[in-house]
């Protein structure tokens, strides 16, 4: 007779009984066999088959040869769960501790387990389909479930004690002994708490008519698991073996642990931590031998997805206690518990990168994202969770600190550094700030590694034909770039300590200046020149602020090093300026440095570069508009600005004695612009007779400006932009009649829309007239032009201009003694309430710190998702292409030929108006067919 189906058996009671005659007659029939002999079976058959499980020890042993390969027959013939459950406990507690070890694979687990696994199968799948139909009401379901969950624990009961067994009888267990154990008992497991973990959906939300029986299931597979996890700790290999089934099996056991990892992660904390410990000390135990079987890649990534879930949790609780007022220590302890958990975690991954490096080429990416990740959850990053003071420092002293040793480790490991400066990376918004602090973090650890690390990250590398890796330099600074929320909010970072002084947080400006000019103190001398490229690519990129920080880096080089490396620099940024092609963003960018760069050079060097790039060459000019003549030594100074002012009126006289063509403007600004420079930074040093000069030849090129040429051509613009601070310059010596002329000329510009940098220079000579006490005689042709001058530009709604204006009318109304006119420049209420916010710094939008930062971040995301898939290369690329010129630099004519057609349209207006007046002349036909001519002549020799 052959037990029924599992179902029907499980609903029957869940037991089996021995007392049926027929069932001991089959059961002898199949142990004995047919053609048996009554008197060899009599030590069985006069013994009840219930009580076989009484059994003498001895007479077990000694039956063991005859009475096993039946027990093993009639477990593989049965379809009952129950059936093959009670075989199986018979075989473990009575027969199995007389089995020779060696030998356990091949006469008991291989022939048994199989099987095991399926029956357990089968009943998961049962359980899990009457699941649905379970009930209050339905007792019968109710039932049946609960004989399955038993039937379960029973049959987890009896491979715990397979386990047990093993574990008892061998003090260093052969894998290969015992093959089918662990892969069979590791799948039971992982099927028992996928069925707990999903126990509220497939229970439909009645899991409490059922719930103590699935906490048996899940305590005993808890406890196999323990007990296996002990047999497996007892394994030895053989380290001399390369390849054999025991590596095979060892790695599939750890794969199999790390699946179960994923699914315990949320439902027992300590289990998970104790099973991942026993993953990560198995992979070290036997790492010499299953070192290149073992599948890095999904061991570093579960690993680094549970530091993820843990840290995560731990931000959520602390959340939830910074907005709880009232202080529940429950709450602390979890969030203890769970911060230690991220610390383990950690310190696993630690333990497991540095013994497995070699191999972890494929999982660099997800170290890298795992490093971006957690600093964008955690302050100073626009997008961390909102927490409190106390506990950012808990975390970051208990967490945090581990990425830094971990970091370390990566350093020297080539695709490290590959997926770190890739230049074709592609990062979100949220990830920018901490791509940022890493590069910092990996600047600050270069100086103390060997050169050949160094020249690793700090150059650049085309590794294949679509991948290049840049350098960390360039990599800071356009990563710098992107962070122009965090630049602008600004968010503060810990600061540096010093001696005898309190730490204080510091920008990320601060931040980023302060460790890259560190480094350069220590930038190894190979790499001096990737240094260069890396600074002069930077001051020259579109970015402002990216170029600030490289002018600053280099002025830290130029204090630090030496006095000939600075001049070096100077005469290498002259140069460029000197070669740059025209108006580019690039010039103005250079010749700010420049400026600063003046200020650090030796005495001697400067004479020498005034000596190499002399004033006395009109040349040269180009080049002193850009330098501040308050670097130079008083003596020196006084020499250079008197050779620069001879030379600069000199060229201005000659443009006045000249043809005054449009095309010779531009030269005739850059004389200018230099005489400028020394009235702004050197004007103590003109001495009586240079600053006459020069107000006579910037009162002569005035007279020549007319407001249809100011209006309509932008050398003219340019000059009457550089004329105007000029003059304001000389404000208290300038000529009256001259000052009405600017003022009328300045109040006809502004009703024709003029650019904005004309206005705001007229800005500065309308400011510099609050110093002047203006005769009663010119007032009325005076004040009321400046009235609506000031009017015009305080009713602009450009906000730069806006800005510049309120300054420069503050300015001009502390200064003037026309009082009374202060009042006609507000033309309307508006405009007064402008001013009188300015004035009290009221007016301003009340933004709360959170409603900031998503403001923020809001504009961040408008201003990347352009160029969200441009890469570093393509970025920078585009930085360093300049502007399109003007039409005027492509052609250098362009001014003249304008006048020239403009001249020609003139006298085709006069013509025509003569046309209407009265007849033509006979010989007008003739000469505008010969006009006609020449135009079709012209066209040809554009076409």
């Amino acid at each position: 007779m052959v037990l029924g189906a599992g179902g029907e058996r499980a609903r029957a009671g869940g037991t089996v009984s021995f007392r049926s005659g027929l069932w001991r007659d089959w059961f002898e029939a199949v142990l004995f066999g047919e053609g048996m002999s009554q008197e060899r079976a009599v030590p069985v058959s006069a013994v009840p088959l219930e009580e076989l499980s009484s059994w003498p020890e001895e007479l077990c042993r000694r039956e063991l040869p005859s009475v096993l390969p039946r027990l093993l027959s009639l477990s593989q013939h049965s379809d009952s769960w129950i059936e093959h459950i009670q075989i199986l406990k018979i075989i473990v507690e009575m027969f199995l501790p007389h089995m020779n070890h060696l030998t356990l694979e091949q006469t008991f687990f291989s022939q048994v387990l199989p099987k095991t696994v399926k029956l357990f199968d089968d009943m998961m799948y049962e359980l899990t389909s009457q699941a649905r139909e379970l009930s209050s009401q339905n007792l019968e379901i109710q039932t049946t479930l609960k004989n399955i969950l038993q039937t379960m624990v029973q049959l987890l009961g009896a491979l715990t004690g397979c386990v047990q067994h093993v574990c008892a009888t061998q003090e260093s267990i052969i894998l290969e002994n015992i093959q089918s154990l662990p892969s069979s008992v590791l799948h039971i497991i992982k099927s028992t708490f996928v069925h707990c973990k999903n126990s509220e959906s497939v229970y439909s939300g009645r899991l409490h008519l059922v719930s103590d029986h699935l906490q048996a299931l899940f305590k005993e597979a808890y406890s196999l698991q323990k007990q296996l996890m002990e047999l497996l700790d007892t394994v030895c290999m053989d380290p001399l073996v390369d390849e054999n089934d025991d590596i095979l099996n060892m790695v599939i056991v750890i794969h199999s642990l790390l699946d179960i990892c994923s699914v315990i992660s949320s439902m027992d904390h300590a289990f998970h931590a104790n099973t991942w410990k026993f993953i990560i000390k198995q992979s070290l135990k036997h790492q010499s031998i299953i070192k290149s079987q073992l599948k890095h890649k999904d061991i570093i990534t579960s690993l680094c997805e549970d530091i993820l879930f843990s840290f995560h949790s731990c931000l959520q609780l602390a959340e939830q206690m910074s907005q709880s007022d009232a202080q529940d220590n429950a709450d602390y302890r979890l969030f203890q518990k769970t911060l230690k958990l991220c610390r383990f975690f950690a310190n696993s991954l630690l333990h497991y990168t540095k013994e497995f490096l070699p191999f972890l080429s494929d999982s660099c990416c997800t170290l890298h994202q795992l490093y971006l990740q957690i600093h964008s959850k955690f302050p100073p990053s626009l997008y961390a969770t909102r927490i409190s003071k106390a506990h950012q420092e808990e975390i970051a002293g208990a967490f945090l600190v581990t990425l830094d040793p971990l970091i370390s480790q990566l350093l020297t490991f080539q695709p490290f550094v590959q997926v770190v400066l890739d230049s074709k990376l592609d990062l979100p918004c949220e990830l920018q700030f901490p791509q940022c602090l890493l590069l910092v973090v990996v600047m600050d650890k270069l100086p103390s590694q060997p050169e050949e690390v160094q020249t690793l990250w700090c150059t650049e590398s085309q590794v294949s034909e679509t991948t290049t890796r840049i350098s960390l330099l360039k990599a800071i600074f356009y990563s710098f770039e992107q962070c122009s929320g965090e630049l602008s909010l600004p968010v503060h970072l810990q600061g540096v300590k010093s001696k005898g002084q309190a730490e204080v947080a510091v920008t990320l400006y601060q931040h980023v200046c302060v460790h890259l000019c560190t480094f350069i103190t220590s930038f190894h001398p190979s790499l001096f020149a990737e240094l260069d490229v890396a600074l002069l690519d930077a001051v020259l990129d579109t970015n402002m602020i990216t170029s600030l920080l490289a002018m600053d880096a280099w002025c830290f080089l130029a204090r630090y090093g030496t006095a000939e490396l600075c001049a070096h620099h100077v005469t290498l940024v002259a140069q460029l300026i000197k070669s740059c092609p025209g108006e580019c963003y690039q010039l103005i960018n250079l010749s700010i440095l420049l400026k600063r760069l003046f200020f650090f050079m030796a005495p001697l060097h400067q004479l020498e570069f005034i000596q190499k790039f002399s004033p006395k060459e009109a040349e040269n000019l180009p080049l002193w508009q850009h330098i501040s003549f308050q670097a130079l030594p008083a003596e020196l100074r006084k020499q250079t600005v008197h050779v620069v002012t001879t030379v600069g009126t000199a060229e201005c006289r000659k443009w006045l004695s000249s043809s005054r063509t449009l095309g010779e403007l531009e030269s005739l600004n850059t004389v200018l612009s230099a005489l400028l420079a020394i009235c702004n930074s050197a004007g103590e040093a003109l001495d009586t007779e240079k600053q006459t000069a020069i107000m006579e030849v910037v009162s002569q090129l005035w007279a020549f400006l007319n407001i249809k040429q100011v209006a309509d051509q932008p050398y003219v613009q340019q000059t009457f932009s550089l004329l105007l601070p000029l003059l304001g310059f000389f404000i208290q010596t300038l000529d009256p009649k001259l000052i009405i002329q600017v003022v009328t000329l300045q109040t006809s510009l502004l009703k024709l829309e003029p650019p904005d940098y004309v206005r705001l220079a007229m800005l500065d000579f309308v400011s510099s007239l609050g110093k002047l006490f203006i005769p009663e005689a010119i007032q009325d042709r005076i004040l009321p032009n400046l009235s609506c001058i000031f009017a015009l530009l305080l009713a602009d709604r450009s906000w730069l201009l806006e800005q510049h204006t309120l300054e420069a009318f503050t300015q001009f109304a502390e200064g003037t003694n026309h009082e009374e006119m202060v009042p006609q420049c507000l033309s309307s209420e508006e405009i007064k309430n402008k001013v009188v916010s300015f004035l009290e710094k009221t007016g301003f939008v009340d933004e709360t710190e959170s409603a900031k930062v998503e403001r923020v971040k809001q504009e961040k995301g408008i201003f990347w998702e352009p160029c969200a898939n441009v890469t570093v290369d393509e970025a920078k690329r585009s930085s360093l292409q300049p502007y399109a010129k003007k039409a005027r630099h492509e052609f250098p004519w362009e001014e003249e030929y304008r006048s020239a057609l403009h001249t020609i349209a003139g006298a085709l207006e006069a013509t025509e108006s003569l046309l209407q007046k009265g007849p033509a002349p006979a010989w007008l036909l003739m000469e505008m067919e010969v006009l006609q001519e020449r135009m079709d002549k012209l066209k040809r020799y554009i076409l």
